[in-house]
């Protein structure tokens, strides 16, 4: 899968601009702030539909603007057309000129692989963030896995209601609240088992990639989830003995909504007794792992986007995780100092230099 090009109007501080784009190694270098991630980002949205930045889509219209789009071709078996319009009101999205009404019939269409150095806070943020990345990732490659999601969170919501319906009136209908039960029961099994299964592929690759780039180093990633190693039988029955709790508590306690991943080196937690160095490496070990996962499961690699790595990582350990890359991988690196890149690693690559959202292409041995 590659990106040959790529068209903005309108979006963040680019009112028009097109890229053409290498199969191997594209560069983007500039100062911060000149419109370097917005590039990023936009291919970013064009696979998820959504910034890894923002949660408002308002925020990728330029400013004095009523729409924003980015639209692409991609080259995987043909050249396929995407293209996603973004409104005030709302957004649209395209493939081969072609709207598509379901996001889920699009989403799996283009698969991309991001680092971000906002994505080391994983460890610390809360449970629902590592859900976020399990969700987003599998997303990618399992078009039953977002509506799997979609109908839990359904379900969830209207038990939510039910149950603090229950706790005011005290007398109402058992029978539904067994009906959103074992539903939910149901939807929660088949999104753990999904769960438990990509858990178990990036681990069979994840510990190998670490050692490979940094070293040494056993890494693991558990899954933790409450559904885990239980039936259906046993989950109904222990619902049915913890109800009186969740009635006091007017919510559902209980449930994939609470699952969590952790992140384990030489069997030490390590959230607790890693370096922040070893945590940005664990974390980039895990999304390399998913680029294996996405080829076999797609028979396509998946865009790859380092943003902004060399503020996270030494030059040295850069340059080792572009060259084991497979030269199929189509990769963006956003930096705002090309002189840490390997000069031949450079040499194999398109090189664009941004500056106030002007875009120059360069042949750095030229200047």
């Amino acid at each position: 899968m590659k990106i040959k090009k790529i068209e903005l109007k309108n979006y963040r501080n680019y009112e028009k601009l097109k890229l053409d784009f290498f199969d191997d190694l594209n560069i983007i270098y500039g100062n911060n702030g000149s419109g370097k991630t917005n590039i990023v980002e936009a291919i970013y949205i064009l696979a998820l539909t959504k910034s890894f930045r923002t949660n408002n889509d308002q925020n990728l219209i330029k400013i004095g603007t009523d729409f924003a789009s980015v639209s692409a071709e991609i080259e995987k078996k043909d050249k396929e057309k995407f293209k996603i319009e973004i409104f005030k009101e709302g957004k649209c999205v395209y493939y081969n000129d072609d709207k598509v009404k379901k996001i889920s019939d699009y989403i799996t269409k283009i698969n991309v692989v991001l680092f971000n150095p906002l994505d080391v806070k994983i460890y610390n943020d809360s449970p629902s963030m590592r859900r976020k990345l399990l969700n987003v990732e599998i997303s990618q490659i399992n078009k039953e896995y977002l509506m799997l999601l979609s109908n839990y969170n359904k379900l969830l919501k209207n038990r939510n209601i039910y149950l603090k319906q229950m706790h005011i009136n005290g007398n109402s209908s058992m029978e539904y609240i067994n009906i959103l039960t074992n539903k939910l029961i149901e939807y929660g099994l088949k999104i753990n088992n999904i769960r438990e299964n990509y858990i178990e592929m990036i681990n069979s690759n994840i510990s190998q990639i670490y050692k490979n780039i940094f070293g040494y180093g056993e890494l693991t990633v558990k899954y933790e989830s409450f559904y885990n190693n239980k039936t259906k039988e046993e989950l109904i029955a222990f619902y049915k003995k913890n109800l009186i709790k969740e009635l006091s508590f007017g919510k559902t306690l209980y449930g994939i909504n609470r699952d969590d991943i952790k992140f384990i080196l030489d069997k030490k937690l390590l959230k607790d007794f890693g370096s922040i160095g070893q945590q940005k490496n664990a974390f980039i070990a895990f999304k390399l792992s998913e680029i294996i996962i996405i080829k076999k499961k797609t028979g396509e690699y998946p865009i790859l986007i380092l943003d902004d790595l060399f503020s996270e990582l030494d030059d040295i350990k850069i340059n080792n995780i572009i060259t084991m890359l497979n030269k199929e991988v189509q990769t963006f690196i956003t930096t705002t100092d090309i002189d840490k890149i390997n000069k031949k690693l450079i040499k194999n690559s398109i090189i664009y230099y941004i500056d106030n959202a002007s875009v120059q292409r360069r042949d750095i041995y030229e200047q």
